[in-house]
């Protein structure tokens, strides 16, 4: 059975269902999603870049790493340092690799008069 079952009927102007249909756009979300939770008092986000999903992929493969790296040093009683170097150097090259993209402002070409 359906939940939802109240339907409402709103009027917007072009203008009006042009920006509604930007920041649903701009969600990711349905447009139905959107409007429940705008409704319900959340203050939703714009959906990250794509690139926003691999850096989190990245994450959660050195945290795998790191967690088997310390589950095989708690059993064994020492530490893979080759391999423990290595999700080491990737860890810090992901950090450099979020502040470039993420953080430090990139320059916009100057316009030409």
């Amino acid at each position: 059975m359906r939940k939802r079952d109240v339907s409402i009927r709103v009027r917007l102007t072009e203008s009006e269902a042009d920006h509604l249909n930007q920041l649903v756009k701009k969600s990711g979300r349905s447009r139905e999603a959107f409007l429940r939770a705008i409704i319900e008092g959340y203050q939703l986000c714009e959906r990250p870049d794509p690139e926003f999903y691999k850096v989190m992929r990245d994450l959660r493969g050195i945290g795998t790493c790191i967690n088997q790296l310390a589950a095989k040093a708690n059993t064994l009683g020492f530490i893979d340092m080759p391999r423990f170097e290595e999700e080491a150097k990737k860890w810090r090259q992901l950090q450099l690799d979020i502040r470039k993209h993420f953080l430090i402002p990139k320059k916009l070409p100057l316009k030409e008069k």
